[in-house]
């Protein structure tokens, strides 16, 4: 069997990877388990597993977890904190470490993971597009896997395989457009959080799916193309497509498309990255030509989507500079979230924050570089929120 850590557990990423574990016990086995602040959900995951070491990030609640598990005859290591969770990252002997937190907190713990030896089933974008240029060269230092376990690279990922060095031309990366693609953009300014948080294909949790809405996430996966695949940004486009079938598709260099289709469902991407190269035998519903109906594509709207134009200005930057996009993103839809800027507030401010940092731009960041710009970024997003506040009342 194949043994396996989850980062995340009590989230999107981490509740479907479980339950591709718990349909095929006889093929994987959990070494460690880390997740945020659900108490209650982590212990029944921890209950049911087994693993052998476990951490939660929020130190006040190990005792919460502790106590949760006091009548368990064979109880794990029990961890706490961003330190807790890196020593699951790196822990035992786990071939493969599903990365499934959040936002740049799981920058760390997969780097422990990468310099431990471990594969890492990548489904934590900013792992790449924050660390990009301190985690390629760890990748291969370390002779590890970085496989995709989001559904966008997963696809490029399975259409690569079998394509001889060189023969790729460009990678096409569909989008379903998000809550909004059929809004007029004269309509955003009335965005609430609701709906912004409401996607029509996909379950995700609220940060990403107001991702999708704004198409930053598109942008993210750009950039992360360009790191996964060593693509140039000009030979990596986005397509709107609403269906959501196509999960993304390849062009090679004699003009043939491949594409990756299946319905919209994290599992099979999940499942790939844990069991490459092989072909693991699924239940979920199979794929059904007549069933998906049309197909159909369109350009994203550059206007109503200005998140996904500062993502390529970022990428072809390089540096620091998509550390600094992330970080911006990140604080930025929490104050949406929050209901402290409006939803149009969001590339405003992102663009605000990389116009500050290009006369500090590093070309070759080291992760102290990286850490302290992402700190650097979330606190010109309040600031610059700050003063608008400031300039509206005095208005």
């Amino acid at each position: 069997m194949k043994a396996i850590t989850l980062l995340g557990s009590t989230g999107s990423i981490g509740t479907q990877t479980l339950d591709i574990l718990e349909s095929n016990p006889d093929r994987f086995r959990l070494v460690g388990i880390a997740a945020g602040n659900n108490v209650e959900l982590l212990a029944q995951q921890i209950r049911q597993f087994q693993p052998e070491i476990a951490a939660i990030h929020n130190e006040a609640k190990l005792p919460e977890l502790e106590a949760a598990l006091a009548d368990l005859d064979r109880k794990p290591t029990l961890l706490a904190g961003a330190e807790g969770i890196v020593e699951v990252a790196r822990y035992g002997d786990a071939e493969a470490v599903v990365t499934g937190i959040v936002g740049c907190a799981g920058l760390l713990p997969t780097i422990a993971a990468i310099e431990a030896g471990k594969d890492i089933a990548l489904a934590n974008k900013e792992t790449l597009i924050a660390g990009g240029p301190v985690v390629n060269p760890l990748v291969e230092k370390h002779g590890v896997k970085l496989l995709p376990a989001d559904s966008e690279h997963s696809a490029i990922f399975q259409c690569l395989q079998g394509v001889p060095d060189g023969g790729l031309r460009r990678i096409i990366l569909t989008a379903s457009g998000g809550a909004f693609r059929d809004w007029p953009v004269e309509k955003l300014t009335e965005v609430t959080v609701a709906d912004a948080t409401s996607h029509p294909n996909w379950s995700m949790g609220r940060k990403i799916t107001v991702d999708s809405a704004t198409l930053m996430n598109k942008g993210l996966e750009v950039i992360e193309a360009h790191y996964l695949f060593g693509v140039d940004y000009d030979d990596i486009d986005i397509v709107v497509h609403p269906q959501s079938i196509i999960h993304s598709a390849i062009e090679l260099q004699d003009t043939s498309i491949l594409a990756q289709i299946g319905w919209p469902d994290m599992r099979l991407p999940l499942l790939y990255s844990i069991s490459w190269p092989e072909r693991v035998p699924a239940a979920w519903e199979r794929f059904d030509f007549v069933k998906a109906g049309d197909l159909t594509f369109r350009a994203p709207d550059r206007v109503k989507y200005p998140c996904m134009d500062l993502a390529y200005a970022a990428g072809r930057a390089g540096g620091s500079m998509t550390a600094v996009l992330n970080a911006a993103n990140e604080q930025a839809v929490a104050l949406f979230l929050e209901e402290k800027i409006e939803f149009l507030g969001i590339p405003k401010t992102i663009g605000a924050v990389c116009d500050r940092h290009r006369n500090d731009l590093m070309a070759t960041p080291s992760l102290d570089d990286i850490l302290a710009v992402d700190r650097w970024a979330r606190q010109a997003v309040d600031e610059i929120v700050a003063d608008s506040e400031k300039q509206a009342v005095l208005a």
